[in-house]
């Protein structure tokens, strides 16, 4: 498989939360570099183009836009 990825990722098992239109799903992010984010949902979601990641103990909050989604992995790009 080619590599993509501008940026290598380092896997993480941490939960987060996904927002879009006032509402918030649980996720849990699986990998990350500096450039975006693999999470998985516990079911699968129809998301629209922008969402907005959070991870409350990292303080980390970022937009992102869904770049591929397996079933109910998603592959996240922040947006800067």
């Amino acid at each position: 498989m080619i590599e993509k990825r501008a940026a290598q990722r380092h896997r993480v098992f941490k939960g987060g939360t996904i927002t879009f239109e006032n509402s918030g799903i649980p996720c849990t992010v699986r990998n990350m570099s500096a450039g975006g984010a693999a999470i998985d949902l516990d079911t699968p979601v129809t998301l629209p183009p922008s969402i907005t990641l959070s991870i409350t103990r990292d303080d980390f909050v970022r937009n992102c836009r869904t770049v591929w989604r397996s079933d109910k992995r998603i592959g996240l790009a922040f947006v800067q």
